[in-house]
């Protein structure tokens, strides 16, 4: 199997950590996203010309959260991805969520924060700021009532759903984001950074 990455990618973090928490056999190979070449290339395998995507054996799956689910299937006796139909239903859940509320809001802010001064040479828009900070306050008092009493977000034990909601808090301190009120998501959170998945493919 081949997964085309880049570190910088919290999407791509995630099926990263997926696959070193499985010891799956993975070739990762980096796209040069500034390169005109490799995003014309990423174009002929992603129409939405995204990473990560997955290449096995003339098979290619793009979407985060599905190759997560792609390579939890392939490796036996995993645990991260029960067969149980209520319990996949449940992470589900959580993956949808993340990519759909979690992530984007948390995306505003890593862009206005991080990345839109390297991209474009402008300072953060204040106005975009607030949008980020309200909606990451409106998720993250989910995911913080959710985790009260709990170790992980399903279940007893690591998940598919906690890499795929922590991947994006990879820029907690660059981004500078305001999860200080959130004791439960804190707390879960350091657990995440304790895992050898989350060490191994920490951003170099």
């Amino acid at each position: 199997m081949r997964i085309y990455h880049h570190p910088i990618s919290s999407n791509a973090r995630r099926v990263a950590m997926v696959a070193a928490h499985l010891n799956a056999d993975v070739e990762f190979v980096e796209v040069n996203l500034m390169s005109a070449e490799d995003r014309r290339r990423l174009g002929e395998l992603n129409p939405n010309s995204k990473i990560p995507v997955l290449e096995d054996d003339g098979f290619v799956l793009w979407e985060s959260c599905a190759i997560m689910q792609y390579l939890a299937d392939k490796t036996p006796g995993q645990t991260v991805y029960p067969q149980d139909m209520r319990v996949r239903a449940d992470i589900n859940r959580w993956l949808f969520w993340a990519c759909q509320h979690f992530a984007p809001a948390i995306g505003v802010l890593t862009w206005e924060r991080v990345w839109k001064g390297i991209v474009t040479g402008q300072g953060p828009d204040a106005r975009e700021e607030e949008r980020g900070e309200s909606d990451l306050a409106d998720y993250a008092t989910v995911l913080d009532k959710h985790l009260a009493g709990r170790q992980w977000v399903v279940g007893d034990s690591l998940t598919l759903a906690d890499l795929a909601l922590a991947a994006p808090l990879m820029y907690t301190e660059r981004a500078a984001l305001p999860l200080d009120g959130y004791a439960n998501l804190t707390a879960w959170f350091g657990r995440m950074q304790q895992l050898p998945a989350w060490r191994q493919t920490a951003e170099a």
